[in-house]
């Protein structure tokens, strides 16, 4: 009689226990995520606002188109080069503070980016934005790895990266409001306010970050202990560790550089959509540029929406290397079939919707992979931030590539081609490389 009570006695505690770490990562949910979704919402408007604000600059400056692209570039050699130092720093100082320096540097490099005047101005200011904002992205992944067993991090990975879609359908309206309107206003041109209006705001956002954001779940005051305790033993018993414990343990293993591969042939495929799609759109036929950025903006939201459902399914059942590869794969074969629909505008407009949620669906469903893999070890932030660093110079190499073929032949379907592709490749290089650590 007693072994079936004290069974029910210990479901009982367990049930108990899982109510109360629900509760607790309910509360994490809202007290972290929007202010890091925020953030990183920023952080891509202030990347990518150089593309709206080129349609004044380029004539107020003189800046020919090869001049606006190169500067557009050093921003990603510049991420590439200080990604690592950024996380290395982030070790000493703390992920609070790390992420707090970063977004209050941005905001101010942005905003001075008001000031140029020069070609070499504005080559260092694009770098010194790639230098400020290196390492936010890899930071606030390792500081998801603090709060959140690899079961979890999906879902919550999704909600931080959708700011990579929603930045575009928020971004660039309003840009373009701001460049229309303000034209002129008080002796400054629309560019000139734009780049003020969306850089001094992370400024402010920045010093939120370093008095709100507790540096993990031991510092949340709004946890009661029993939640902390909970919260940490659930990160401590995920999957165990799988490298090295060391940094330089870490740098030697060969899979961070695979995973670096397959992260930049996804960059590839993903900077095809901000920087390419109003292009296609227009050559669908859709002259008015009003209309080119509302139907812009419908891809992004499709694409924000396949986030989140593919993050759920994939939380769901426990898997990611499928999850992650079939997403890249429907994206790729969406962006290949794109040049061979160009005559049929409605299908044309189904594959771009269909490329962007496979697209930007592999963001969160491949961070959950390599950051689960190098949790809780000493090089894990400078891991997470070389596999980033590299991946993010496809976002330097696909714009420049894809340019150059259009300039010689006319047409983008030879960079669609050769990016899909290469972004297909990537799927089956992760498929690979997951198989290899299973066993």
């Amino acid at each position: 009689m007693n072994a079936p009570t004290e069974a029910a006695g210990a479901q009982a505690l367990h049930d108990v226990g899982d109510s109360e770490l629900g509760v607790a990562y309910s509360k994490a949910r809202w007290r972290l995520m929007p202010l890091l979704f925020v953030a990183y919402i920023f952080a891509n408007i202030d990347r990518i606002n150089i593309g709206i604000a080129q349609l004044q600059m380029k004539t107020a400056l003189g800046f020919s188109d090869a001049v606006y692209g190169a500067g557009a570039g050093i921003f990603f050699i510049a991420y590439f080069l200080f990604e690592v130092p950024s996380s290395l720093l982030m070790n000493r100082i703390g992920v609070r503070r790390t992420l707090a320096r970063i977004t209050v540097g941005w905001g101010i490099v942005s905003a001075a980016t008001m000031m140029v005047n020069s070609v070499p101005a504005f080559y260092a200011l694009r770098f010194l934005l790639g230098v400020f904002e290196a390492g936010f992205f890899p930071g606030v992944v390792y500081y998801l790895t603090l709060w959140y067993p690899s079961a979890r991090r999906a879902r919550a990975l999704a909600a931080i990266s959708s700011a990579l879609v929603l930045a575009g359908v928020i971004g660039n309206p309003l840009s373009g409001w701001i460049l229309k309107n303000m034209d002129s206003m008080a002796g400054l041109a629309g560019w000139q306010w734009m780049f003020l209006l969306e850089g001094l705001p992370c400024v402010v956002l920045g010093f939120v970050i370093l008095f709100a954001l507790p540096e993990g779940p031991h510092d949340a005051r709004w946890l009661t202990p029993r939640e902390k305790t909970l919260i940490a033993r659930a990160v401590e018993t995920q999957e165990p560790d799988q490298t090295a414990g060391s940094l330089r343990g870490v740098l030697k293993d060969v899979r961070v550089y695979a995973f670096a591969g397959v992260y930049f042939s996804f960059i590839c495929a993903i900077a095809v959509i901000p920087f390419w799609l109003p292009t296609i759109i227009k050559g669908l036929g859709v002259t008015d540029l009003a209309r080119v950025g509302l139907y812009a903006a419908i891809p992004n939201v499709v694409a924000a929406f396949a986030m989140f459902a593919c993050a759920a399914s994939s939380d769901r059942f426990g898997e990611r290397r499928w999850h992650t590869s079939i997403a890249a794969l429907v994206g790729a074969a969406a962006l290949m079939l794109l040049p061979m629909a160009a005559s049929q505008v409605a299908l044309s407009f189904v594959l771009l919707c269909l490329a962007a949620a496979g697209i930007f669906s592999t963001v969160p469903l491949f961070w959950a992979i390599p950051s689960a893999w190098l949790s809780g070890k000493a090089g894990a932030a400078s891991g997470i931030a070389l596999i980033s660093s590299i991946g993010l110079l496809g976002g330097f190499v696909s714009p420049a590539v894809i340019g150059w073929l259009k300039t010689n032949t006319g047409s983008m379907d030879a960079g669609l081609y050769v990016f899909s592709g290469l972004f297909a490749l990537g799927a089956v290089l992760l498929l690979a490389i997951t198989k290899m650590q299973r066993k």
